[in-house]
């Protein structure tokens, strides 16, 4: 286990390398850049542009730009904001809580609706409730996050006054009925990016076990059809989905950063935009290497967490 951990972490931190620097050269190279902001500044001169891109070091190859923002990440220095000065890993930390609030309720959500979902739909296999199950699930899939935000936003805010538009809490009041009356909306819009994944790999692996012998030999034994969906169908088909749910952190996050426009989320997915159209790249690099962080960080826990699930399997 020691050895894998070790293994894991190299393979980790030299795709996080990568990951560095494939983003810092597509930010720098992208049209514009963050003199452009200065630029629209009445009364800037070319002198004017010329001192502050040498005081934020832009004025350097790319490169040494890179080497010298890797030096200081090293150092624990994500650097500041170029819009208001503040440290990068300070304005990340006030938006973080938010986001994996967001993506921890929609992901409990996703997974106990595919879960039942996908179950159902592979206990009674060729019914009604199949067929309707796969439909909805194509149908899920073909809907854009923003679109179905905007048509909930419609129906449960604006005509039958259930739920409030966006935000994170009404203003003077922070109560938990409050702070979950927020959560509701972008929280089942962002559920929808992985509940029909779930249930459709769960209908598949639920067939997969049910088809197994000792499924068959626990029915020859006599055992409840409950009993046997419980202790010997669902504990081995769930062993796959934990290896989905680390691999659908990185859609969980893109779909976080569409909900959280909508509705006016403030996570790391609203930051981003703003951050991306301002050209705040130190910020838009932290979130980046944050992202990167958090899936990798996923991933290695959905393996470990096969292993203590399914005995059968070691880690070498």
């Amino acid at each position: 286990m020691a050895r894998y951990l070790l293994s894991r972490i190299g393979q980790s931190l030299f795709l996080l390398l990568i990951v560095s620097i494939i983003g810092f050269a597509l930010l720098h190279l992208t049209p514009g850049g963050p003199l452009s902001q200065f630029a629209l500044t009445p009364g800037m001169t070319a002198a004017d542009l010329h001192r502050i891109a040498h005081e934020m070091g832009l004025d350097q190859p790319l490169p040494i730009q890179y080497l010298v923002w890797l030096w200081h990440l090293l150092q624990g220095d994500w650097g500041r904001s170029y819009r208001d000065q503040e440290p990068v890993l300070a304005i990340i930390g006030e938006h973080l809580p938010a986001t994996l609030e967001l993506m921890a309720s929609s992901t409990i959500l996703a997974v106990i609706i595919g879960t039942w979902v996908g179950v159902l739909s592979a206990m009674r296999r060729y019914s009604v409730a199949d067929y309707l199950a796969t439909i909805g699930a194509m149908v899920a899939l073909s809907i854009p996050t923003f679109w179905f935000g905007l048509v909930v936003i419609y129906i449960f805010s604006v005509s039958l006054e259930w739920l409030p538009s966006g935000g994170i809490a009404t203003i003077g009041n922070g109560s938990v009925l409050d702070l979950a009356r927020h959560l509701i909306l972008p929280c089942v819009v962002l559920a929808l990016v992985t509940v029909a994944t779930w249930s459709r790999y769960m209908r598949s692996a639920t067939l997969d076990v049910a088809a197994q012998d000792y499924v068959r030999t626990a029915r020859a034994k006599g055992l409840r059809p409950g009993q046997i969906l419980r202790q010997h169908i669902l504990r081995n088909a769930m062993l796959p989905m934990i290896t989905l749910a680390g691999l659908q952190l990185p859609t969980l996050l893109g779909g976080a950063l569409v909900a959280e426009t909508v509705f006016t989320w403030p996570g790391m997915g609203r930051l981003f935009l703003d951050s991306l159209g301002y050209r705040d790249y130190p910020v838009v690099m932290g979130l980046l290497m944050v992202s990167a962080i958090l899936t990798l960080i996923g991933n290695l826990a959905a393996d470990i967490l096969y292993v203590v699930f399914d005995p059968r399997v070691r880690l070498a």
